[in-house]
């Protein structure tokens, strides 16, 4: 199992969209095959840190749910709300391996 951590830097004018955003995927990913863990939108400190986590099995698992993801629906739709409104400035994606709990 392997964790996908997305850090967004966001608008902080359009945080509200950042929340919708997050909302749509909590349908979308773990319809598509991912184990959503949370979308997180900035509440105290700093206001242009997001983040989105979620485990999958292993890179090629995420390949297929890249796939899957960009042809739902509501991925699709999700993906143009982000490029209509600009609220994500820049995001970034971290693989990460649990090695102790």
């Amino acid at each position: 199992m392997i964790t996908c951590i997305i850090k967004y830097h966001i608008d902080p004018t359009k945080k509200d969209q950042f929340v919708q955003y997050g909302k749509n995927w909590s349908e979308a990913i773990p319809r598509c095959g991912a184990n959503l863990i949370g979308y997180y939108a900035p509440h105290e400190g700093s206001t242009t840190l997001a983040y989105g986590i979620y485990n999958i099995k292993d890179l090629a698992a995420y390949e297929q749910y890249k796939h899957r993801l960009g042809n739902d629906p509501l991925g699709k739709s999700n993906y143009e709300f982000a490029q209509k409104e600009k609220f994500i400035l820049r995001e970034d994606r971290t693989f990460l391996k649990l090695v102790a709990s």
